[in-house]
């Protein structure tokens, strides 16, 4: 197949690009943030798992009584944004399982982020660790392991330019919100797409090919196949109850009541992911151009409003400072935000732009591929 030569110019690079101001090295940023903010206390983890989880709990039972009929259908639909969005703040404490920022005990903080994981239909170990991959080599366009544009000179690159050039924006733009929203979570998990270009393709959470590996590196090394199936095991056991209670109350009755809310969880995992890591101002980095430091800090913080903020944990809005020290629970990030804008006040990023047209400006002008600016090498949609 031919593919046709991406001819849209490379943007030119923002006045604040890659080359115009001065980063720290990753010693000066992490010591910007004192020790005492890794602290962890259990009384505040604790409360904040059974406050997501007692919600989510009284929200699935309040589901079970919603009849299975169509004049229902917007009720089910109310009761599944509701339902998910409050049970995204499990999520983000299974998340903060993973980064060893819950509990100072590994084994309770292990067994936590499992079950919630696992009940989430997450693979815990194999999730923890490709993510750790992503905050180790964040905005590297071979190593990173997520929200990896292509570039303009690659086959896949020039297929999305094309594909841009020729749709309608707002066409473009829905296909682009499916892709992330929808289904995106799923061919991440199986496929592992959005990858960064060093590794094996395709790249799957569940189970690890031992032939035909066609990448410079693995995701996931040989000898994390037992963490795999540690991970499968879980979800087999969440799945076995899913079809117990199939059998027993039927399979609409779990579509509504789980199916449901497990759609919007991932929406609200993708809609964090993709807007924290993407905007049309935000450089990527090849090899020779990218430090630990660079990245980091090409991290956006936006604004979810307190509502949001107090169900997700602040996952939105302190995530600057989640990706500089991973460590430090979310209680503790709103005040390492605070540090950083005082330190490096020209490099903590805030788009102050609400949500859902930051989400559609991105899923419009974010979709293609990226060209290197020649005046700071770095790499822009």
């Amino acid at each position: 197949m031919a593919f046709a030569t991406a001819t849209r110019p490379a943007n030119p690079a923002p006045e604040d690009s890659a080359d115009s101001i001065s980063y720290p090295s990753k010693a000066e940023l992490l010591n910007a943030l004192p020790a005492e903010l890794s602290k962890l206390n259990p009384a505040k983890s604790w409360s904040s798992l059974a406050m997501s989880a007692g919600l989510s709990l009284l929200a699935v039972g309040l589901g079970t009584l919603i009849p299975l009929s169509a004049v229902a259908t917007p009720l089910w639909l109310l009761y599944g944004v509701i339902t998910g969005t409050i049970a995204m703040g499990c999520w983000v404490i299974a998340h903060e399982c993973g980064h060893h920022a819950f509990h100072p005990n590994r084994r309770i903080e292990g067994v936590v982020g499992f079950v919630l994981h696992s009940i989430l239909l997450v693979p815990y170990y194999s999730w923890a660790h490709s993510h750790a991959v992503h905050h180790a080599h964040c905005n590297h366009l071979e190593q990173g392991e997520t929200h990896v544009p292509p570039r303009a000179t690659s086959p896949m690159g020039r297929t999305t330019e094309q594909l841009q050039q020729t749709l309608n924006p707002t066409i473009f733009g829905i296909i682009s919100l499916f892709n992330h929203l929808v289904i995106g979570w799923q061919l991440y998990l199986f496929l592992g797409a959005t990858g960064g270009e060093d590794y094996d393709s395709s790249t799957s959470h569940f189970w690890n090919r031992k032939r035909n590996f066609n990448g410079k590196r693995r995701l996931f090394p040989q000898s994390f196949s037992k963490w795999m199936v540690r991970s499968n095991l879980g979800l087999l056991a969440m799945v076995a109850l899913l079809t117990i209670a199939s059998v027993q109350f039927s399979l609409l009755r779990v579509l509504c009541v789980y199916g449901l809310p497990y759609m919007v969880i991932n929406m609200w995992l993708t809609t964090y992911t993709w807007l924290q890591h993407t905007n049309t101002d935000i450089p990527h980095f090849s090899n020779e151009t990218w430090t630990w430091s660079k990245g980091a800090l090409q991290t956006v913080d936006r604004p979810y409003g307190p509502i949001l903020n107090l169900l997700h944990h602040g996952i939105g809005s302190t995530h600057v400072c989640h990706h500089v020290n991973s460590s430090i629970p979310h209680y503790n990030a709103w005040r390492g935000n605070q540090l950083l804008k005082q330190r490096f006040p020209e490099l903590v990023r805030y788009d102050s732009t609400p949500i859902h047209k930051a989400l559609w400006r991105i899923a419009t002008r974010c979709g293609g591929a990226v060209y290197q600016n020649p005046s700071d090498r770095a790499f822009y949609y």
